[in-house]
């Protein structure tokens, strides 16, 4: 019957086409929807993880961030599941790979993964009423989008203040100097189209949202004829057409929507643009401004051009061989390559765009020339056939490998095709490489090609825009002026009647808030549909050359790590290996230097690199193993000159090219700089609980603020050469010292592939065995710490930390559970739909031992880390329903049982057991988590979560310096 019903096509839907992918291993089956036109995309796959995704077009002609506001106000609640917050109730009862919601520039989409079927169809019951059967509540639009409310709520001569999650949540958004720059890019670049605007919503715009608009923006866009499909994985096209049918479509008459799309009109000659950017008032300004140089291109949808402007983007832009990125890095106009660098292909039409970051706004005309020369250059020298077919070869890598790590494969694949089907293109053409491939093939033999592409594309283009960001350090004081102001006139004009109808709103939202729904309304799974433990990974082991072998579908690809146990390191070695896993491969090699190398491995390789990675033992936090890991992948057919490419890196890599390093370490900075304001809640909790263990203590040293602010201050200390050349030696000399260790290997490829490459790791390396190793080891670490750290930051990141235990102590388990019960339970109502922040949590980490709160993008700061304390006053206090408990067990399980790729997989397995994690103490962990009850919670809760040995961290800006002081928190500058 299942067969029959496999081929069968619905009566409700009519079959467009189906397509054979072999490098992808799936069928393609296009579909419309005969009533509405709605059309489905299905990837039937072979894979139990399957994903669906739902997706309308959207075009705002405004920066009010309406599509945003709805995408979060929808699933506050629907026709079929009348309950406050039926999306983070799905969250808890759910076994859920992957839920989430995005606001692109031109589509909104609803998408999530399940690996069981119960699950899934529960979820899409709830996702499809969500979206075509949204409630849109008054009150759920005032709490997601914006709201007018007095500083105290029911206190009207206090001052009126915004509030809102969407709003708080492009506060922090648009604090980023990048953010703001690829806003004004745009805006300049598409003066007439959707792409003008700010799709998340400009926070000054999103106050003048009505709710009015929001409800007439999903009348129009939230309509199946307006409505993408699209699935994956072992779920027959039939299945889900019988659900869509079922529980949406079949209530819907075809609409004609009129939305405007069309093409940006025109520009005949090039537009120079100077904005400013807010910096935190009194900062030194001098080397902060960003340039950059914006092109209109092609449609993104039509293949050809598609391919082309990838081509372009990787001649130019790929790595340091190449010759624009080369310009950027090596010029002292800029201290770094701008991160906007490359090709922007989800839109209709492309953008391509270059420019620098750390340079000043009157050397705009000198990088114009720059650009333009250097362009000028390739189109009189050419390109190399050979670089063209490295070029080729990393398109067709990136094609084939099965990703899946962090965002479920299946998804990667509907993304990738989503924006031709938004845009009127062929999915399955942007899919199925492989034809086009073969003929870029051909036309790169033509030596006049990449020339005429970049005379057509950019030389000759004049819809061109040169933006200089320059940074302001009176700009964010005159906006919180504007605003200020703003608010007290508003106030001054407020009738009797509008005071007590803020008064008012503001107590029915916080009734809202508080309100405990019926939530048994609501399909969820428990934990009888719990999985047995998933299967790991077989290993094998080749003792000859001590490597751990993973046979593993990764269609065509082959995986190779060196693993080396860390020597014994001073403090000042230990601060270096960041920059030494980031530069190993970007430094010269043997007789070649670092250009000459960046060719290479983009010729025979998907790229190599090498990190740190260190972690307590599994019953002491405090005894720590780390190890270095130097890591790469390539296509089968270029096997053995992955292993040579390894090895001589391994063996040979310089350190004398000291402007390249001084380079690299510009950006690094760069980049460490710019992920503040996107991460500044892990930075938060990185900084409270650095005082736990040895491990939190080196993350916080390394990669967390206090290793952002070392980065700042090297970068600094390298413009005196006698610094730069020391710097050079002492990473000379590490490298000498960790090569020296004992290593082992890790090899992932598919079965026939791997008796030829280990047969080549044994010739490659037989003549140079290592068996002699130093053993680094870490003093324990145990202090408490109160810090606040200042930025240029619009919203603030709290954390508070507690030392806890490690991942096999009895304890663990209960803690981990606690972590999501807090969120669930008390947590995300407080800080989320009460404060405003964008979001908020905990989390205990057992492989540093300790537990965290924090918030994200939050408008609050003192009350937030009150909160953190009601939380746990909350958990004693109150009498809990186990329903309660079983989501937060079942949220552990999915994070334990969540599928990675195929290589991931293996080498998560070998990874686990590198540090004594094994198959064994994961099943007792597993079996703790199921086991544990709501007393264990009190319990843990009561001996480990004790106020007065809480730490504490916030990333805040500086106009709360002399709040975060009052708190007894240390000053700390970034």
């Amino acid at each position: 019957m299942a067969a029959v019903i496999d081929n069968a096509t619905h009566p409700a839907f009519e079959k467009l086409r189906s397509h054979r992918i072999d490098t992808l291993n799936l069928n393609v089956e296009e579909y419309r929807h005969k009533k509405t036109g709605a059309r489905h995309l299905h990837l039937a796959a072979d894979n139990d993880e399957n994903v669906f995704f739902v997706a309308l077009r959207t075009f705002p002609m405004d920066s009010t961030g309406v599509a945003h506001i709805l995408e979060h106000t929808a699933l506050c609640g629907s026709e079929r599941y009348p309950v406050r917050d039926p999306f983070f109730m799905m969250i808890r009862r759910s076994l859920n790979t992957f839920m989430n919601a995005f606001t692109s520039s031109d589509w909104t989409a609803y998408p999530f993964a399940s690996m069981n079927r119960k699950d899934f169809d529960n979820l899409l019951s709830v996702y499809l009423d969500s979206v075509f059967f949204s409630k849109l509540d008054p009150l759920d639009f005032a709490q997601e989008g914006h709201r007018l409310e007095f500083e105290k709520p029911n206190d009207p001569s206090t001052d009126l203040v915004y509030k809102g999650v969407v709003y708080n949540e492009m506060k922090g958004a648009m604090s980023s100097a990048t953010s703001q720059l690829w806003q004004n890019l745009s805006s300049h670049l598409f003066p007439t189209t959707t792409y003008h605007y700010n799709s998340g919503g400009e926070p000054d715009h999103i106050v003048d949202l009505s709710y009015d608009d929001l409800i007439r923006f999903y009348k129009h866009h939230y309509h199946p004829s307006n409505a993408i499909f699209a699935t994956y994985g072992n779920i027959s096209a039939y299945e889900h057409h019988e659900r869509f049918e079922e529980l949406a479509l079949k209530r819907f008459e075809k609409l004609d929507i009129e939305l405007p799309v069309r093409d940006e009109k025109r520009m005949f000659a090039p537009v120079r643009v100077e904005q400013g950017y807010g910096v935190n008032e009194g900062e030194d300004i001098s080397d902060k401004t960003h340039i950059v140089m914006g092109w209109l291109l092609g449609h993104s949808f039509d293949l050809q051009e598609n391919l082309e402007g990838q081509l372009l983007s990787s001649v130019l832009l790929e790595n340091s061989a190449s010759p624009l990125m080369r310009a950027l890095e090596t010029t002292d106009i800029g201290q770094a390559p701008s991160p906007m660098c490359g090709l922007e292909d989800s839109n209709r039409e492309m953008t391509f765009v270059c420019g620098i970051e750390g340079s000043e706004p009157e050397k705009q005309r000198d990088l114009e020339a720059l650009i333009e020369g250097t362009l000028q250059k390739v189109v009189e020298d050419g390109v190399s056939e050979e670089r063209l077919e490295a070029i080729l070869h990393q398109l067709e890598l990136h094609q084939r490998e099965i990703a899946g790590d962090s965002f479920p494969y299946g998804l990667q694949l509907i993304m990738s095709a989503i924006a031709p089907m938004v845009h009127g293109g062929d999915p399955v053409e942007l899919l199925d490489l492989e034809p086009v491939l073969a003929s870029l093939r051909e036309k790169i033999r033509d030596p006049q090609y990449i020339p005429d592409l970049i005379r057509r594309k950019l030389l000759d283009n004049p819809h061109r825009v040169t933006l200089t960001l320059r940074p302001d350090d009176k700009l964010d004081a005159r906006r919180q002026q504007a605003i200020r102001e703003a608010l007290a006139k508003r106030k001054a004009e407020l009738t009797s009647e509008e005071v007590s109808h803020i008064v008012e709103r503001a107590k029915a939202l916080e009734e809202r808030q508080m309100r405990k729904d019926d939530d048994s309304i609501l399909p969820k799974v428990d934990l009888t549909d719990v999985p047995l433990q998933m299967p790991e990974p077989e290993a094998r082991f080749d003792g000859d050359i001590s490597a751990t072998v993973y046979a593993r579908g990764t269609n065509g690809l082959i995986y190779e790590q060196i693993v080396l146990p860390l020597p014994d390191l001073t403090e000042d070695e230990l601060l270096l290996l960041p920059y030494y896993g980031a530069l190993i491969s970007e430094v010269g090699c043997g007789d070649l230097d670092y250009l000459q190398m960046q060719d290479r491995i983009s010729a025979e390789s998907g790229g190599i690199g090498a990190s740190f990675t260190a972690k307590g033992r599994i019953d002491d936090v405090q005894s720590l193993s780390g190890f270095m890991i130097f890591s790469g992948k390539a296509l089968a057919r270029n096997r053995t000159a992955l292993t040579k490419l390894l090895r001589d890196v391994y063996t040979s890599a310089r350190f004398d090219e000291h402007g390249r390093i001084r380079e690299i370490i510009s950006q690094i900075r760069a980049r460490r700089e710019q992920a503040v304001t996107g991460s500044g809640h892990a930075l938060a909790m990185g900084a409270a609980a650095q005082g736990s263990s040895p491990g939190a203590w080196l993350s916080f040293r390394l990669g967390g603020l206090a290793g952002i602010r070392g980065t700042k201050e090297l970068d600094q200390s390298l413009k005196d050469p006698a610094a730069l050349e020391a710097f050079c030696r002492k990473l000379a000399n590490l490298h000498d010292r960790i090569r020296q260790q004992a290593r082992e290997f890790l090899v992932i490829g598919e079965e026939e592939q791997l008796p030829a490459l280990i047969d080549d790791l044994k010739s490659c390396w037989q003549s140079d065995a290592s068996d002699e190793s130093s053993h680094w080891a870490m003093e324990p670490v145990n202090f408490v710490t109160r810090e606040a750290w200042l930025t240029s930051t619009q919203v603030n990141f709290c954390a508070r930390a507690y030392s806890t235990v490690p991942v096999d102590h009895p304890d663990a388990a209960a803690l981990t559970v606690l972590g999501g019960f807090l969120r669930n339970g008390y947590l995300h109502r407080a800080i989320r739909e009460k404060g405003g922040a964008y979001g908020g949590g905990a989390s205990q980490d057992s492989v540093n031992g300790n537990f965290r709160f924090f918030s994200y993008r939050d408008p609050r700061l003192a009350d937030t880390l009150d909160d953190f304390d009601k939380a746990l006053a909350w958990l004693q206090e109150t009498e809990h329903e186990y329903q309660e408990l079983e989501e937060s067990i079942l949220g552990v399980i999915g994070q334990l049982d969540r599928p990675r790729s195929p290589a991931g997989a293996a080498r998560h397995a070998f990874h686990n057991k590198l540090f004594g994690r094994s198959a064994e103490q994961r099943a007792r962990f597993r079996e703790r988590v199921l086991s544990v009850t709501l007393d264990d919670l009190k319990r843990v809760a009561a001996i480990w979560l004790v106020p007065e040995k809480a730490s504490t961290a916030v990333v805040t800006g500086p106009e709360n310096r002399a709040l975060v002081e009052g708190l007894g928190l240390d000053i700390q500058e970034l």
